[in-house]
């Protein structure tokens, strides 16, 4: 039988990886537990051998992109654990309203110092928008004016902002657009942040759970909120927007998706960055607006996702010496793994970012285009 690093490096050839190589994407080992931790957990034995330092890569983004566009990871049977997870999300709701707090509280409301440390100056945990820059504070604010220009956002309107984070986006609709501007967030330390930044403008910061939403609304958006909802509640959302949106109203969603339909997130990132988080397909997206909303425009942003967390990876990196009396190296590592692999995913086209424009069927007024 081939030994563990043998079948790895067997498995890695295809893609022009090599085990202690002299590309910038080579694996540089560092402990040997790491093949046998790959063949038993896959991705998620990768990262956490990174986050312990059995492996290293000068380019860990692009080592990624390789893994994912030769679909190395398919050829890693999956184990009897993995059929156990599967089948565990399927019955049982990882997102529902008790357990959907389990993100905001092991993520959201680790330091609000450690997300400014690299987000930019409007606090953007959200795809940019690179059209004409290089710079990720002017790409956000193309982003968040892409997104007023889709949902044709004036002075009038009632805009619902559900997910909010630390409110920046709120904050910039009410300050450049006089519009009033309802924002909803499960996470303490968002919501602390967000009532501070939006103190003297027309935007109410609500602890809030989609599922109990009340009140009607010209403009909804929905901006990195639907990968905590989950499989099991797509429908639950929807209907929930649909509920709150006004007859001639506009519901802007942006969220990361999948190419493929599944049940579960990643394993490394749902344990270690997002609990019990997931990105839906467009299959799974379509089927619960079906008879609920009009898709009036589709976007992929994709492309632009990769600028952004490499944007946030540089900044991150820069702002370390700040944040090392409060993490420690494996901390780092992890937040690198994280960054970087996402990076490489979107380079690949492993992931996508959609925004979708919806209206409620039967809406009478034509949806004009940006």
């Amino acid at each position: 039988m081939m030994n563990p690093r043998h079948m790895i490096e067997e498995i890695l050839e295809p893609a022009g990886i090599h085990v202690n190589g002299s590309n910038p994407w080579d694996i540089q080992v560092t402990d040997d537990r790491i093949f046998s931790q790959v063949l038993k957990s896959k991705n998620l034995g990768l990262g956490e051998a990174y986050m312990e330092g059995w492996w290293n890569c000068r380019q860990l983004d692009e080592l990624i992109y390789r893994i994912l566009k030769f679909r190395l990871d398919e050829k890693i049977k999956t184990g009897y654990r993995f059929l156990v997870n599967s089948l565990f999300a399927v019955l049982v709701n990882m997102q529902s309203k008790k357990r959907s707090p389990i993100v905001a509280e092991q993520h959201y409301d680790l330091d609000n110092n450690l997300f400014m440390s690299f987000l930019g100056a409007y606090n953007q945990y959200s795809c940019a928008y690179f059209d004409g820059t290089e710079d990720l504070n002017d790409a956000q604010i193309k982003k968040m004016e892409l997104i007023c220009k889709k949902i044709g956002l004036r002075k009038s309107d009632r805009v619902l902002d559900i997910g909010c984070g630390w409110g920046g986006f709120a904050g910039y609709m009410a300050e450049h657009y006089g519009c009033n501007v309802t924002a909803i967030n499960i996470s303490s330390e968002q919501i602390r942040h967000a009532k501070d930044l939006c103190k003297n403008l027309p935007v109410k910061i609500l602890f809030c759970d989609y599922r109990d939403l009340e009140g009607t609304f010209d403009k909804i958006i929905s901006v990195g909120m639907l990968e905590h909802v989950g499989q099991k509640n797509y429908k639950t959302f929807a209907k929930a927007v649909h509920r709150c949106l006004g007859e001639n109203g506009i519901f802007l969603l942006h969220t990361i998706g999948r190419n493929d339909s599944d049940v579960e997130g990643d394993p490394w990132m749902t344990k270690y960055i997002f609990p019990n988080g997931m990105m839906p397909s467009i299959t799974q997206i379509s089927k619960a607006i079906e008879g609920l909303f009009v898709i009036e425009d589709l976007h992929n942003l994709g492309p632009h996702y990769e600028k952004t967390l490499l944007a946030w990876h540089e900044n991150f990196q820069k702002s370390w010496d700040t944040l090392k009396n409060r993490y420690d190296d494996k901390f780092k590592r992890m937040w690198d793994y994280y960054l970087l692999s996402c990076a490489g995913a979107f380079r690949a086209r492993d992931l996508q970012l959609w925004q979708i424009v919806l209206t409620r069927y039967g809406t009478s007024q034509p949806f004009c285009r940006y």
